[in-house]
């Protein structure tokens, strides 16, 4: 198992070496690569690894990931091209668990300072958000306002800034490219049941169940970008499944 800093470093050099295999003519264009299982035992890496790198292949337009069916080579690449400079360091599953150590946080501390206008406003963002589900752009924006918007009940410039900044950093074509493989009006309709259970905690005091209910929003996440590639378990969740007693399974 690779921690998430390991994750960063090797995503990136995974799709060096995919790209090699595609300059080299070894994937040839049309070709179906094998499949996330059988490359992360091909390269010695997880298989959250291989799915980071395989969306950079496919916002370079290297590959294109068809669901249900597979990832195809659909041109040539020249191995000396630097593709991976263009590429944000940190991966989606090492985003989301600095957001989740800091928005936790965030969400505890609002619980105890929330007046009846900052739930009002949470309200209002999260009408908006209703509103918007099978809009892809408006209803980020309003994901955005809400997650700030709670920083902001805080009244720390710092945080509501940082929070700010860890959601833009999703704002590119890789992540716009991952998004379009999991995200929808369903998931977002989940996503926007666990943004209410975070308002109600906040709005009724409770401060650790806003720091849990944010904490499960956060991991619901980290699953919903790995169930759309066949991965059971990734980040904060795998982590608490660890954690529990052994039965004497063997984990794949």
């Amino acid at each position: 198992m690779f921690s998430p800093v390991e994750s960063r470093r090797l995503y990136r050099q995974v799709a060096d070496q995919i790209r090699l295999m595609i300059a080299s003519g070894e994937l040839a264009v049309g070709q179906r690569l094998p499949a996330e299982r059988d490359l992360a035992e091909q390269l010695s890496v997880s298989r959250p690894t291989v799915r980071e790198a395989l969306i950079v292949l496919e916002v370079e337009g290297l590959v294109n990931i068809r669901m249900g069916s597979g990832i195809y080579v659909v041109r040539q690449h020249a191995a000396t091209v630097a593709g991976t400079e263009r590429e944000p360091v940190e991966g989606p599953f090492e985003l989301l668990q600095a957001r989740a150590i800091i928005e936790c946080a965030i969400a505890e501390e609002a619980a105890s300072r929330a007046k009846p206008d900052d739930i009002a406003l949470l309200d209002e963002t999260l009408t908006r958000m209703d509103g918007v589900v099978n809009d892809a752009i408006a209803v980020l924006d309003a994901d955005r306002a809400f997650h700030t918007g709670i920083a902001t009940i805080v009244g720390n410039a710092t945080l509501i800034r940082v929070t700010g900044e860890m959601f833009d950093m999703r704002m590119t074509p890789y992540f716009a490219k991952l998004a379009s493989h999991f995200e929808g009006p369903g998931t977002w309709r989940s996503a926007l049941d666990e943004h209410r259970a975070i308002r109600d905690a906040i709005a009724a005091g409770d401060a650790a169940g806003a720091k849990a209910a944010m904490r499960a929003h956060l991991t619901m996440s980290q699953k919903r970008f790995s169930e759309s590639f066949g991965e059971e378990f990734s980040g904060e969740e795998e982590r608490e499944r660890n954690k529990r007693p052994s039965k004497g399974t063997t984990k794949t």
